[in-house]
Parts: C-alpha cells; structure tokens; sequence
C-alpha cells in the first residue's frame, strides 16, 4: 500500500503550485491585446486559445517537478537545481512583460533565449537529482522552442 502523504509534503506541493501559477498571473496582467493582434504572424502560429491551455499544463508539470526534487533533496541538497528554476522561473515571468508589456519582440527574445538556457540547465540538474523530474521539464523545453522560433518570427516580420 502506498504513504499517506504528509502535510509538509502536501503543504510544499501547493507552494511549488502558488510559485509557478503566481508567474503565470504576473504574466497575465500584461495580455496580447490590440498591438499583438496587428502584428504580421506566421503561418504556423497556434491559435491563440491553445497558449492558455498549453501554459497551464506546463506551469503544473514545473511545480511537480520542483516539488519533487525538493520533497527527496530539499534546498540543502538540491539548492544549486532548485535555485536555477527560480532563476528560469523569473526569466519566464518577465517575458510577457517585455513582449506585450513593453512591445518589444527583440528584448522578449533576448530573455527567452536566457529563459531557454536556464530552462535546460534547470532540467539537467534536476535529472541528476531525480530523473522524473528532469523528464517533467521535457515538454517545457520543447514549447519554449517552439516560442523562441515564433518570437524571432514575428521580431522579423515587424521590424
């Protein structure tokens, strides 16, 4: 039979969720808007209903991963991962700021390729602690991929 899981335990997972989903909100408060509408978009942009579903789901699949390695490492074995996820984690949350806040492509690709190095580096040091947590990061990985081609696109068809 499977542990109970203890209330610290329960406790830290929330907080790894109010972390994540609180650069989410950050995030939010700087929408796509009007401006965004008018840019010149690839083809092979997402519609813009996907992004919202997309982000969540990464936003979860980052907090289990951070949750898990501090849960078996805590901040006293796994600090250097678990500090370059805060550090990825404010790279993320500045990059809507920067884009629609700020309506500046080239910055918010300038930040995202740090927010990308960061990212890997994060999910490197995670799978060293523990593999399933590394492989959590996968997906993210791969959207911000995906976001930096996008976000260089649009840098150059509206430059």
């Amino acid at each position: 039979m499977g542990q109970t899981p203890k209330l610290t335990d329960l406790a830290g997972l929330a907080a790894w969720v109010a972390l994540c989903f609180g650069a989410a909100a950050f995030g939010a408060w700087f929408p796509p808007g009007e401006w965004y509408a008018g840019l010149a978009k690839p083809a092979w942009t997402p519609p813009d209903w996907l992004f919202g579903p997309v982000w969540s789901i990464l936003y979860l699949l980052m907090a289990l991963a951070a949750w898990r390695v501090w849960r078996r490492h805590g901040f006293g074995g796994a600090g250097g991962a678990l500090g370059l996820f805060l550090v990825q984690l404010l790279f993320n949350a500045l990059w809507s700021w920067i884009f629609f806040g700020l309506k500046a492509p080239g910055w918010a690709l300038a930040d995202l390729m740090v927010l990308w190095l960061t990212a890997a580096a994060t999910l490197v040091a995670f799978w060293r602690h523990e593999p399933l947590a590394g492989g959590l990061l996968l997906p993210y990985l791969g959207w911000l991929s995906f976001a930096g081609a996008l976000n260089y696109a649009l840098w150059r068809l509206n430059s």
